[in-house]
C-alpha cells in the first residue's frame, strides 16, 4: 500500500431531547443544562492524543453528528473547530457538516453556525405528515421544518441535506410521494431518502409496527426514484440523491473506504497504519464514562479474511461501484480475493463487471444485503 487514503473527522454529540423509537444510534435523552464546555474540552483532548496516528495528512471533511449537535451553542462549535484547526492541518476547502433537528434549534442560530465554520447543514425532517412524525417519535412539526429550511437559506447555507423516511407503517404510495414532493419544492441540494428498517435494541424492535405490503413497497420505491430523477436529483448511493456537484463528500469517503477519526462518546474510527494494517476503533458509549476516563477507545485490526466484506459493504453502496485497482490500493489485497464471491453474484445477476469496474445491478442494488452476505464466506 503506497498511498494512504484520504482522512475525515467525525465528531459525535450523544445527547437528544427525545429518543426516537426507530433509532439505534448512540443517543441519550438529556434534560437540564448540557456540559457543553466540559465536553468540548474532552473532545479536543482526545483529538490531540490521536494526532500520532495520522502522519500529517490533511483532514478533508468534518462531520458533526449525533445525537443532536445543534443542541450545542454556535460558540461551542466554533471553539471545537478552531481547536481542531490549531492542532491539525485541515483542507482550506473542507466540507464541514452539522446535523440539526428542526425542533432542537433556536431559530436564528444557523448564522452563528455558519460563522463558527460550518458550511453544510443536514436537517432531520423525516416526514411532513403530523401523524407520521408522531408515530416516529419526532418532536417537531412540519411548520418547524419549513421554518428551519427558510432560516438556513437566509443564513447563507447554499448546500444542505434533508433526511426523509418512507416505507412507514400504513403509509400509502400517494402519501409517500406527496411527502417527497413537499421536500423537493423546498429545493435542498441533497436528499437522503431512507426506508424504515427495524434495528435491534430499539422500541420498534420490541414493539414492531406492521410491515408494508410488498407490492406497495415496490411501487413506493419505484415512483420515488422517478420523481427524484425528474426533479434533477441524481442517485449516487443507496439512499443519497444530489444536485450536480453537491454529493456528500464526508459520506463518500466512508463508502470509498477512506480513513476517518471518530471522537466523542460512541464514535467509530477506521485508519490505515504505516504497515498497511487497517484498524477500527470504537469509543465508550455512555457520556459519563467517556468524560471520566483517559482511555476511551477499543481498537481492533480487521483481518485479511474480513477485509473483502468490509470494503464491499461500503463500496457496493455506490451506484458507480468500484474499480478493482481501488480495492487493491485501499485494502492491500489482491483483486483475486474477490473472485469467488463476484463470480457467484454475477451468476445470480446481482453484480455487473465492466472491465475493471464492479457495480451492483438494479436487482442487486435493491437487495444489497443478500449480495454482501456472499463476501462473508
Amino acid at each position: 500500500m503506497t498511498h494512504k487514503p484520504p482522512l475525515s473527522l467525525y465528531v459525535h454529540f450523544p445527547w437528544c431531547v427525545a429518543k426516537c423509537p426507530y433509532c439505534d444510534f448512540n443517543s441519550h435523552v438529556h434534560r437540564g443544562q448540557l456540559p457543553e464546555s466540559i465536553y468540548i474540552d474532552r473532545l479536543l483532548r482526545e483529538f490531540r492524543d490521536d494526532a500520532r496516528r495520522f502522519d500529517g495528512r490533511e483532514i478533508n471533511t468534518i462531520f458533526l453528528g449525533g445525537g443532536t449537535p445543534s443542541l450545542f451553542k454556535p460558540e461551542m462549535i466554533a471553539r471545537l473547530l478552531q481547536g481542531v484547526r490549531e492542532q491539525w492541518p485541515v483542507c482550506a476547502q473542507a466540507e464541514v457538516t452539522l446535523e440539526a433537528n428542526p425542533g432542537a434549534l433556536e431559530y436564528g442560530s444557523f448564522e452563528g453556525y455558519r460563522h463558527a465554520g460550518v458550511n453544510r447543514i443536514s436537517l432531520g425532517a423525516q416526514s411532513f405528515e403530523p401523524a407520521f412524525l408522531k408515530r416516529l417519535g419526532r418532536i417537531h412539526s412540519p411548520q418547524e421544518t419549513h421554518q428551519a429550511i427558510g432560516d438556513l437559506k437566509a443564513a447563507g447555507f447554499g448546500n444542505f441535506n434533508v433526511d426523509l423516511m418512507n416505507q412507514l407503517p400504513d403509509q400509502s404510495v400517494e402519501l409517500a410521494i406527496s411527502d417527497l414532493q413537499t421536500l423537493i419544492d423546498l429545493e435542498p441540494t441533497h436528499i437522503s431518502l431512507y426506508e424504515l428498517t427495524i434495528e435491534p435494541n430499539t422500541v420498534f424492535a420490541a414493539f414492531p409496527p406492521p410491515p408494508l405490503n410488498e407490492d406497495v413497497s415496490e411501487q413506493m420505491h419505484g415512483r420515488s426514484l422517478e420523481l427524484l430523477a425528474q426533479a434533477g436529483y441524481v442517485q449516487y448511493e443507496v439512499s443519497a440523491f444530489a444536485r450536480s456537484g453537491c454529493e456528500g463528500r464526508h459520506n463518500l469517503n466512508y463508502w470509498e473506504f477512506g480513513d476517518y477519526l471518530g471522537i466523542g462518546a460512541g464514535a467509530h474510527s477506521k485508519w490505515t497504519r504505516d504497515d498497511g494494517v487497517i484498524e477500527r476503533g470504537e469509543n465508550l458509549k455512555l457520556p459519563r464514562e467517556y468524560l471520566a476516563n483517559q482511555e476511551v477507545r477499543a481498537v481492533q485490526a480487521i483481518s485479511a479474511e474480513r477485509l473483502p466484506f468490509e470494503y464491499c459493504l461500503n463500496a457496493l453502496r455506490l451506484v458507480r461501484g468500484f474499480e478493482l485497482g481501488d480495492y487493491e490500493s485501499r485494502t492491500g489485497l489482491s483483486r483475486d480475493s474477490l473472485n469467488r464471491p463476484l463470480e457467484v453474484a454475477a451468476q445470480r445477476g446481482w453484480v455487473l463487471r465492466e472491465g475493471d469496474r464492479v457495480r451492483a445491478s438494479a436487482r442487486g442494488y435493491r437487495y444489497l444485503n443478500a449480495v454482501l452476505e456472499l463476501f462473508l464466506d
